[in-house]
C-alpha cells in the first residue's frame, strides 16, 4: 500500500512515520509513504503556496496552482483509490472508514494549512474529505499521521499478530475490554478470575460482557450504535 502526502511542513511527519509499527511495515515492505514539499511546485522567487482571501477575512488561503501542479504530476505517475482532503468539515475517520481505506493501493493525502485550500482544489481533484475530530489543528499533518497509522496497521503482515487488529476497540462497535498482566495480584487489587480459569469458552463470554458494559456506560453514542445494527 502507498501513501503520497503534500504537506507545507514534511517535517511534522518525519517522526510519527519513522517509528514504531509505521516503520516496522516500512521496512518490511508493506507500506509505502512519500511525503512531497508542495512549495516544490510553487513559482516566483519567494514560492509562495498561499495568498489573501478574495472578500477579505482573517488567514490566509492555499493556493491552487501549487497544488494542482503537484497532484497533476502524482496522477500521471499512478491511479489513486482516492484523493483525500483533511478537513474539519468531512467526513469523521472511524473504524469502518479504516478498514475499506486499508484494501486500497495507493491513497493521496493533501494536507491542509492556513485557512484551508482554494475550493477550486477541493472541486477538481478531492474525492473523500477525512475529519479526525470536532475540533481544529494548525494543519493537516498530524490528520495525515493517524490516517497513515490507524489504516495502516490494518494491513495483513503489518501487525506481529495478525490478529490482534481484529479485536481492537470498534471494529464491531464495541469499545474493548479491560485488558490485565503479571502479576496476578498488585497492591490488594487481583485479576479477575475467570481469567486465570483457562476456560476459554467462559473467557470469552467474559470478555463480550465486559465489552458491552464498558460500551453502554461510556459511550452511549457508540451503544445505540451497537443496538440498532444487532
Amino acid at each position: 500500500m502507498r501513501f503520497d502526502i503534500i504537506s507545507v511542513l514534511p517535517e511534522l511527519l518525519e517522526s510519527p512515520l519513522n517509528h514504531s509499527i509505521m516503520k516496522r511495515a516500512k521496512d518490511k515492505g508493506l507500506l509505502e509513504v512519500l511525503v512531497h514539499q508542495l512549495r516544490d511546485y510553487a513559482t516566483g522567487k519567494h514560492r509562495q503556496v498561499d495568498d489573501y482571501q478574495f472578500g477579505g477575512g482573517a488567514g490566509m488561503v492555499m493556493k491552487p496552482e501549487p497544488l494542482a501542479a503537484c497532484i497533476r504530476k502524482l496522477q500521471a505517475e499512478r491511479q489513486y483509490d482516492e484523493v483525500i482532503y483533511t478537513s474539519p468539515d468531512g467526513v469523521r475517520l472511524d473504524q469502518a472508514l479504516c478498514n475499506r481505506l486499508s484494501l486500497k493501493e495507493n491513497l493521496l493525502v493533501i494536507c491542509g494549512h492556513y485557512k484551508g485550500v482554494d475550493e477550486r482544489i477541493r472541486e477538481e481533484f478531492v474525492t473523500l474529505e477525512i475529519s479526525i475530530g470536532d475540533y481544529v489543528l494548525s494543519g493537516g499533518e498530524l490528520a495525515a499521521a493517524v490516517m497513515v497509522d490507524s489504516i495502516g496497521r490494518l494491513i495483513p503482515g503489518v501487525l506481529n499478530d495478525e490478529t490482534s487488529a481484529l479485536f481492537d476497540s470498534f471494529q464491531d462497535d464495541l469499545l474493548a475490554p479491560p485488558v490485565y498482566t503479571r502479576p496476578a495480584e498488585w497492591e490488594g487489587r487481583v485479576v479477575p478470575e475467570v481469567l486465570l480459569s483457562g476456560n476459554d469458552k467462559l473467557i470469552d463470554e467474559w470478555l463480550h460482557e465486559q465489552s458491552l458494559e464498558r460500551t453502554k456506560a461510556r459511550r452511549p453514542d457508540l451503544w445505540d450504535k451497537f443496538v440498532h445494527s444487532h
